[in-house]
C-alpha cells in the first residue's frame, strides 16, 4: 500500500490528522496539474494555480464529507472533478457579470480542440455536454475530466481509470465525437 493510499484511508477513517499528512505528498502533482490546466485558459485568468490548487484540496478533505478513496487514482480523479467544479464556478461567476448571463455554444470547426476551451462560453458548453455525456456513460465523462480539467496524459488517465490504454483510446475517440456532436448540434439549433 503506498503512502498516499494509507493517508487517505486514514481520512476515510476520522483521522483529523491524516488530511495535513496528505497534502505535502501530493502538492506538487496537483500544482503540476493545475498550472496545466489554468494555461490552456484565456489571458486575463484571475484564478492562480496555487489558488486553484488549495480549493480543490480543501473541498477534497472537508471535514464535515465522508470521503472514501480506493486508491491514489481515485484520489486524483476526485481531485480532477474539484478543479472541474472550481473553474465551471469561476467561469459562470464571470460570465453572468460580464454577458449578463446569456449562454453561446462553441463550433468546434472554430475550436482548436476539446481539451482547449479558450473562453467562459465555451467552457460552460463543454461542462454542459460533459455532464449530458456523464449521465449516460460516466467513465468516459471521467476520462475526458482527467485529461482536460486534470491534464493527465492519455496512459496516466486509463491508468488511474483502471482501464487499458486500448480501452482509453476508444473512449476518447468516442467521447470527443460525441460531445462534438453535442455541441456542434446545439450550436446549430442556436443559429436557426
Amino acid at each position: 500500500m503506498s503512502e498516499v493510499t494509507r493517508i487517505l484511508s486514514a481520512i476515510e477513517q476520522g483521522d483529523s490528522h491524516a488530511a495535513g499528512q496528505l497534502l505535502p505528498l501530493v502538492y506538487d502533482e496537483l500544482r503540476k496539474l493545475a498550472a496545466q490546466r489554468l494555461a490552456q485558459e484565456k489571458p486575463g485568468q484571475t484564478l492562480q494555480a496555487t489558488a486553484l490548487v488549495h480549493e480543490a484540496y480543501l473541498r477534497l478533505v472537508d471535514g464535515d464529507k465522508d470521503q472514501h478513496w480506493d486508491s491514489r487514482g481515485h484520489f486524483f480523479a476526485a481531485a480532477a472533478e474539484a478543479m472541474r467544479r472550481i473553474l465551471v464556478e469561476n467561469a459562470r461567476r464571470l460570465r453572468s457579470e460580464k454577458h449578463g448571463g446569456q449562454l453561446r455554444r462553441i463550433d468546434f470547426d472554430q475550436a482548436q480542440s476539446l481539451a482547449e476551451p479558450t473562453t467562459d462560453d465555451e467552457l460552460l458548453a463543454v461542462n454542459e455536454a460533459l455532464d449530458q455525456l456523464a449521465a449516460e456513460d460516466p467513465i468516459k465523462a471521467e476520462l475526458v475530466k482527467l485529461r482536460c480539467f486534470a491534464g493527465l496524459s492519455h496512459q496516466e488517465a486509463a491508468e488511474a481509470l483502471g482501464i487499458s490504454r486500448a480501452t482509453a483510446d476508444r473512449y476518447w475517440a468516442y467521447a470527443k465525437a460525441w460531445l462534438y456532436c453535442k455541441l456542434y448540434e446545439s450550436d446549430s439549433e442556436k443559429r436557426s
